[in-house]
């Protein structure tokens, strides 16, 4: 597809009335050789093979059959269409797919990321089929040697076809193969404005101007004109033919990380010969690298200001169908943003996602970090094809993405050098000119804007040492390092992080994976693993379980499966919220840190923070309440003490009360102290917690005078209206010495239609969690501190009846006694 923009055209996607048919592969060579009594079934569009089966009850996603050795056929007919000119738009084909029209072949595909517009002049009796040719034979096939072949993929011819790797990495990623229409197919009649080859670059200089260019290709010599926040441009023709149209826009409202400020939107039109045509929302911004004053990190500057990136990596919002929809991705995105991430990467194993994905993540203020899909493979670039392919494929993407401010780092591939160095070959192997110079090329002449990284990671001695660059840093998780390897890492930039296997909340489990959390086949068939390791991530969540709690997990497993599962899911929420507190404390290296992954493919004790049902697991709440924009952290120092670390990332200053309580057997305070602040915008602070006291405490029991004097300590941070904005927990001995039977008192209030849970504990209760039948609790698996009362919102659950009031249960780890809330 050439980039065309149709403006004001009649489009219509072609979404019902298709047909599929599977036949042997290589079988039929056009529509007319089909075999008329051959059997059909309905299909919608876009949407997957794997979807059409699975609809007709002949495809059981639980237990995948493959899908890659057999034609498939999905026709449509076209009679009663209105003759005359049209294009047929085709934005996805998954994957090697030949385009029939009346029976001659009108076009081949051989990418599921090229789109086609294909032009033709209907009859109004015509006939679209679509052949998906068998992709088996082409992964079969031999191409240039490959100088190493990663182990977590289970084709290696993948690395010769442009397709996804979904569905092709056990271990993770259930087995559905993509096949089919996975894009929408559109029918356009054109109008006469059409325009080609658009680029819009909006930016911000450091006074707050905004500055908009719009280049595009028209035959037409129409007077054009773009809008904007209330000026015009001319457009003009430059040397090489084009039209240039410049803005400049003082004072701004510029686009903000959602973290940092308002993700602010303007509308684009372009007006040709008075007609107006709507070119979308843009935002004005600058993104910047921040390499650190040694020239060795990697962190984002947005506007000026430095940006704590965090957030997770995407999988997919339906492994199924693969969807494009807003509608697919806004509840996943909603969750991001509500739990205060404000960036989420599209790795180089999973798919491009379209332009709807981008516009959401522009309006909730969550930065995308993108990666080009080519992944872990030796690709065979000193093939031109290739190359040349290669580079359509990266300006096609871009091209739709034009004006987009939440697109913010573009990343060449993912860990293909990190593949090549860990085998030990050299640098001049690995490190080539395609990830170096050819994409970033690309990028940088169709997207300047965004921040372009060679490939994922990136930088240092080797290409994923986590000191320098960007790193995927696994010390704290599959590598088993203690906590404190965070810190003795140097982690500059975690492009991917602390991987677990997550245990889902308990009625995902009794929904959709009903069997013993034991070493059952069933269980661990859902636990990630990497292909070929004698460990899993399960294995790896155990090992911080019983560092954390001083259990034996096997035999908590055995003894107490249910206590087992709540000791998981706590640790994995204390383990990540200790990590994110080193990472944003000042002083730290780290500029941002992206956990391993977003959500779930299957039902499961998945590495996804969300689990396939969209229902949050423990570490989504303690992400969410770690990624807060106004923090208060505590970390321990050792025989330098307790240091408290304040954050107000917001641009407006913050009037708050800093408590503090070290609290002996969880209720009586042996030292408290508190303080009014305020916290400047865009600030960070450090204060040591005797500073408060204003005398010597011991509050890391590290000099270990006489017996403890406390086992938890509690920091606060309070509104000016007494409200709690974050707090943080500190467990001098341990969190098995801080369990406490503590009996938690509950009331239920509604206001304004709202219902809101108020919790108060006279002893220090830990990891509590919610759960109720009908609504869904804004927090969960939170540690509960006596002296204040914790209100928590609730939101009802889909097809909750009017008038329904909460009821549910309360338990936490100091006790085997779950509470009943009604």
């Amino acid at each position: 597809m050439s980039g065309t923009i149709y403006l004001g055209a009649d489009m219509r996607p072609l979404e019902q009335g298709w047909t599929l048919l599977m036949t042997e592969a290589g079988r039929y060579r056009e529509p007319a050789n089909l075999p008329k009594t051959a059997f059909n079934i309905s299909a919608l569009v876009p949407g997957t093979l794997a979807a059409a089966l699975s609809e007709a009850g002949l495809f059981d996603p639980a237990h995948p059959s493959p899908l890659h050795d057999k034609d498939v056929w999905y026709r449509r007919s076209l009679a009663g269409e209105t003759p005359g000119p049209a294009v047929l738009r085709f934005e996805g084909l998954a994957t090697i797919a030949e385009i029939f029209v009346n029976g001659a072949l009108a076009h081949m595909c051989e990418s599921m990321f090229e789109p086609v517009d294909l032009a033709l002049d209907l009859s109004g009796q015509d006939e679209l089929a679509i052949c998906f040719r068998a992709l088996q034979p082409h992964l079969d096939r031999k191409g240039p040697r490959a100088r190493w072949r990663p182990q977590m993929i289970d084709q290696q011819g993948l690395r010769l076809a442009r397709t996804t790797l979904l569905g092709h990495m056990p271990g993770w990623c259930p087995e559905i193969h993509p096949v089919g229409p996975h894009r929408p197919i559109s029918l356009i009649r054109p109008s006469p404005d059409i325009v080609s080859r658009l680029r819009v670059n909006a930016d911000l200089d450091e006074f707050g101007t905004g500055h908009l260019s719009v280049e595009l290709q028209a035959d037409s010599d129409a007077e054009m004109a773009i809008l904007c926040c209330g000026r015009t441009a001319q457009f003009k023709k430059a040397s090489s033919g084009r039209l240039i149209a410049n803005l400049e826009l003082p004072a701004i409202a510029a686009w903000w990380p959602r973290t940092h400020g308002d993700p602010n939107l303007h509308d684009v039109t372009l007006a040709i010969d008075g007609r107006i045509h709507p070119l979308g929302l843009i935002g004005f911004r600058r993104i910047e690298v921040d390499c650190d004053e040694d020239g060795k990190g990697f962190g984002l500057k947005v506007n000026g200001v430095p940006v704590f990136c965090r957030g997770a990596v995407w999988t997919n919002a339906d492994l199924l169908r693969l969807p494009g929809s807003a509608e697919a991705y806004a509840p996943w995105l909603a969750k991001a943003a509500e739990a205060n991430m404000n960036m989420i990467r599209v790795g180089g194993t999973m798919t491009y996602e379209s332009a709807d994905f981008f516009r959401l993540c522009d309006r909730l203020g969550i930065m995308v970090w993108q990666d080009l899909m080519f992944a872990n493979f030796d690709y065979p670039v000193s093939d031109e094809e290739f190359i040349r392919r290669a580079a359509t494929e990266v300006e096609t993407l871009l091209a739709g993405l034009q004006g987009h401010p939440s697109l913010a780092v573009i990343a060449g591939g993912s860990e293909v050098f990190q593949q090549g160095a860990m085998l030990g070959l050299p640098e001049r192997i690995w490190k080539g000119a395609f990830f170096t110079e050819t994409l970033a090329q690309t990028v940088k002449d169709h997207r300047p804007d965004v921040a372009y990284v060679p490939n994922s990671p990136y930088g240092g001695s080797m290409p994923f040492v986590p000191n320098e660059g960007v790193t995927h840093y696994y010390g704290v998780g599959a590598y088993q390092r203690p906590l404190e390897d965070a810190r003795r890492a140097n982690v500059r930039f975690a492009a991917e992080c602390l991987a677990f296997a997550h245990v889902p909340q308990q009625r995902t489990l009794d929904a959709q994976l009903a069997v013993p959390a034991i070493h059952t086949p069933h269980w661990k068939a859902r636990v990630p693993r990497d292909r070929g390791a004698s460990w899993d991530f399960e294995d790896v969540r155990d090992h911080y379980l019983a560092e954390l709690y001083a259990i034996d997990p096997a035999r908590l497993r055995r003894e107490n499966p249910s206590a087992y599962l709540d000791h998981a899911r706590a640790t994995t929420a204390e383990v990540v919220t200790e990590t994110f507190a080193e990472w944003r404390r000042s002083g730290s290296s780290c500029r941002g840190a992206l956990t391993w992954t977003f959500q779930d493919l299957e039902a499961g004790p998945g590495w996804g923070l969300i689990d396939s049902t969209g229902e949050p697991k423990s570490v989504w709440y303690a992400l969410k309440r770690a990624f807060r924009p106004i923090q208060v952290l505590l970390t321990d120092e050792g025989t330098n003490g307790l240091d408290i670390h304040l954050v107000n990332e917001t641009a407006t200053s913050q009037n708050i009360t800093l408590e503090i309580a070290c609290l002996r057997d969880g209720a009586q305070p042996a030292v408290s102290a508190s303080r009014p602040l305020s916290l400047d915008a865009r600030s960070a602070h450090r204060v040591p917690a005797t500073d408060l006291f204003g005398a010597f405490f011991d509050t890391t029991y590290a000099y270990r005078f006489g017996p403890p004097s406390h086992d938890v300590t509690v920091a606060r941070l309070v509104d000016t209206d007494g409200a709690v904005m974050a707090e943080a927990f500190h467990f001098p001995l341990g969190r098995k010495t801080s369990k406490q039977a503590s009996k938690v008192d509950h009331a239920f209030h509604q206001v304004d239609g709202t219902w809101w849970l108020e919790l108060t504990a006279s002893q220090f209760a830990q990891s509590v969690h919610l759960d109720f039948e009908h609504f869904l609790a804004e927090d969960d698996w939170f540690h509960l501190a006596p002296g204040r009362a914790k209100r928590i919102r609730l939101y009802p659950r889909v097809n909750v009846q009017p008038g329904q009031k909460p009821h549910g249960t309360l338990s936490h780890l100091g006790t085997s006694t779950i509470q009943t809330l009604s």
